[in-house]
């Protein structure tokens, strides 16, 4: 079997992220992802604690794996400023920020902020209703010296 020269080296195959609003939260990935789909669903037994549902949306290389049965205070739209625990966001390249952006829009998701100038990539911050933060990165080359300079933040 002869791999992929890009799936030779490390990357991030997935993020799991417990969330209330599963529906919400796949729903606001499907919009701003066409591409993507639900690649696998299930429930399952938490510990003995309850049966929770289980989704992976993304593509057969990465997804995003959400469970159902999130409590606590999310609602509160935690600010993603302080130095809380957990997750502050999750990044995920897209081909055309601008695009991803309208049809958010027309969802009724709008950034929450916008990321760093830099003259090779440009990003926005958006929140899904329970503080759950994504940013979507667009790349402005393909060369990834210039995609990668930190120094030009």
């Amino acid at each position: 079997m002869e791999l992929n020269q890009d799936l030779a080296q490390a990357y991030v195959e997935h993020a799991h992220v417990t969330v209330r609003y599963l529906e919400e939260v796949k729903d606001m990935l499907l919009c701003a992802l066409p591409g993507w789909r639900v690649r696998g669903e299930g429930t399952m037994d938490w510990f003995g604690k309850r049966t929770i549902r289980w989704l992976h949306v993304g593509t057969e290389h990465s997804y995003i794996a959400l469970q159902s049965g999130g409590e606590g205070d999310a609602d509160q739209h935690p600010e993603w400023r302080n130095s809380a625990l957990g997750t502050k966001h999750i990044g995920i390249v897209v081909p055309s920020l601008n695009e991803t952006l309208q049809r958010l829009a027309a969802a009724g998701y709008t950034p929450d902020h916008w990321g760093g100038a830099h003259p090779y990539r440009k990003s926005a911050y958006v929140l899904a209703r329970e503080g759950l933060q994504f940013e979507f990165v667009e790349y402005l080359s393909l060369n990834l010296r210039e995609r990668n300079d930190y120094a030009l933040q």
